[in-house]
């Protein structure tokens, strides 16, 4: 059976490769989104020794977790000035690089309701205008760096938006693993796990295929052998290369196949308990590994490449990498009930990311 893997972001990797910005941008005019402490670390004026006088403005009070509440003012003036830059370039990790997503996207009116309204109707539309996207992570983790996705949250009504369209993945990815040496260890350790549970995901997943697999293989080996070891060395640079590009790679590997059951549980533990992101989708990847192996003989091969060892060995292993890094894995571990803990898991499984896990069908038929 032909297998298809597809990704368009023009990818720029290594220490120093920052330089290459105004090449990558052109003549353009630019807009850099970025977080608060840019700034103070010196990447903004990098930007600007770079950029010239084709920067336009920064937008630097993004915050984590995007929020409506936050980004319709955000949005409204950006494109109420839309003439000012012709690129959006998204300076930091995540967060910074998913509201550079929603704000590309232009609708008719320039209003953020009506780009929410889209949103929540679910399906699938073509923006009245948009921005090229260049995306530069400051941290080895999110992945969004190559993929559509952006998550847009609604703290207030418990709710989060999912976009991806055509032009939400960027023209061009800058992957310098300079710009990662001060994040501090507890950055560390969570954007480290977010791109761990990208690349487990990928694998447990009704749309791996033989070419995510590699990247995701590949990405679980570096990251639970480099990041122990970057924790006990922040300002490693070599350590840093190896975790940006291990990053890279699980990014790429769920790329092609979204997310899973993990992620669909970590949504509601950020809204409800405020738990970050990258702890939030990986402290259940014990519990969801025991859930795949058995699944499908396909994925057990794959999860057999990774672990070298039956499934049992496997788990506990993956518990033990995580209780090193201080991370609980346990839903009690994070004030939830057992009775709770259950109804989310649930809940997780009718989730679009939830029907992506290869034992979805299997478990939700379960009394």
């Amino acid at each position: 059976m032909t297998q298809r893997f597809f990704n368009p972001v023009a990818t720029h990797f290594g220490p120093g490769s920052l330089a290459e910005l105004p090449h990558i941008v052109g003549s353009a005019k630019v807009v850099v989104v970025a977080f608060p402490e840019a700034r103070a670390l010196g990447l903004i004026q990098k930007i600007e020794q770079l950029l010239g006088d084709q920067l336009a403005y920064v937008i630097e009070d993004v915050s984590p977790n995007p929020d409506v509440a936050r980004l319709a003012g955000m949005y409204n003036r950006f494109w109420q000035n839309e003439d000012a830059c012709d690129t959006v370039v998204a300076l930091g990790g995540g967060s910074a690089i998913d509201t550079a997503k929603a704000l590309i996207v232009g609708t008719k009116s320039g209003h953020f309701d009506e780009l929410l309204a889209l949103l929540a109707d679910g399906k699938s539309f073509t923006p009245h205008r948009v921005k090229t996207l260049i995306a530069i992570p400051t941290t080895a983790g999110t992945g969004s760096e190559v993929t559509p996705w952006a998550t847009i949250w609604d703290a207030e009504k418990q709710k989060k938006y999912s976009l991806h369209l055509d032009c939400t993945w960027p023209k061009a990815a800058i992957v310098d693993p300079d710009l990662m040496l001060s994040l501090p260890r507890s950055v560390t350790i969570s954007t480290g796990l977010d791109a761990l549970s990208h690349a487990f995901e990928s694998i447990w997943n009704v749309n791996a295929n033989p070419v995510s697999d590699a990247f995701a293989i590949s990405a679980i080996n570096d990251i639970m052998t480099c990041l122990p070891l970057l924790l006990k060395d922040l300002n490693n640079e070599a350590l840093r290369s190896s975790m940006a590009l291990a990053a890279m790679k699980a990014g790429l590997a769920f790329s092609n196949t979204k997310t899973a059951l993990a992620h669909s549980i970590s949504y509601e533990m950020t809204l409800r308990y405020g738990l970050p992101h990258g702890i939030a989708c990986s402290f259940t990847l014990p519990l969801v590994l025991k859930m795949a192996w058995g699944e499908t003989p396909e994925r057990d091969m794959v999860l057999q490449k990774v672990f070298d060892c039956n499934s049992q060995t496997a788990v506990e292993r993956l518990r033990h990498f995580l209780h090193q890094l201080d991370v609980g894995t346990e839903f009690s571990d994070y004030g939830v009930s057992s009775p709770e803990a259950l109804e989310m898991v649930r809940g997780a499984m009718q989730g679009a990311r939830g029907k992506n896990f290869i034992g979805a069908k299997t478990i939700a038929a379960l009394p």
